[in-house]
């Protein structure tokens, strides 16, 4: 029972210093995902922590297959870490200088190490109709899938990774 009181008081005397020394990507390693509507309905609102990968999944409008953009939060910074495209179909492909382009054995390809910091953790994305079905997938399966189709088609909405501990936009 004593060393039960020397550990509390340990404990509590040592709490003030906890944050003593902490990187200032661990202070934004958990990150919120917020996707939000023009009018301020929040359409999705899901933790991500550092390392955390979650990807924006549609259908091509012309050729109906399915293309993959896929993010990860990199020490609180959205970046574009990789692409899925089954085909060179109209605006997809790969640039030379950014990423790699690798098979996916399917006869489509993967673009992989992108690694593109996003600018200021956020963009506007015009949701497109339910048939392109534009969605907020989780690869590690870690949060039900979104669709943004459903609630917000023919919208803009902002896909953004906020740090739930910085002070408020003005």
């Amino acid at each position: 029972m004593q060393w039960q009181q020397r550990l509390m008081a340990l404990l509590i005397a040592c709490c003030p210093f906890a944050e003593v020394g902490a990187s200032p990507a661990s202070a934004s390693a958990f990150m919120r995902l917020a996707v939000v509507t023009e009018q301020g309905d929040t359409l999705v609102d899901e933790a991500v922590p550092a390392g955390g990968r979650w990807c924006i999944k549609w259908q091509h409008s012309v050729e109906h297959f399915t293309v993959l953009d896929c993010y990860r939060n990199v020490a609180g910074v959205m970046q574009l870490e990789r692409s899925h495209q089954p085909d060179f179909a109209a605006g997809l492909g790969h640039i030379f200088g950014r990423g790699e382009q690798v098979s996916d054995g399917e006869g489509g390809y993967w673009i992989n190490a992108i690694n593109e910091p996003v600018t200021n953790n956020r963009y506007v994305l015009r949701v497109g109709s339910p048939a392109v079905n534009h969605r907020v997938v989780w690869p590690g399966g870690e949060h039900a899938p979104v669709s943004l189709s459903e609630h917000a088609a023919g919208q803009r909405v902002t896909i953004q990774l906020i740090d739930p501990h910085a002070s408020p936009r003005e």
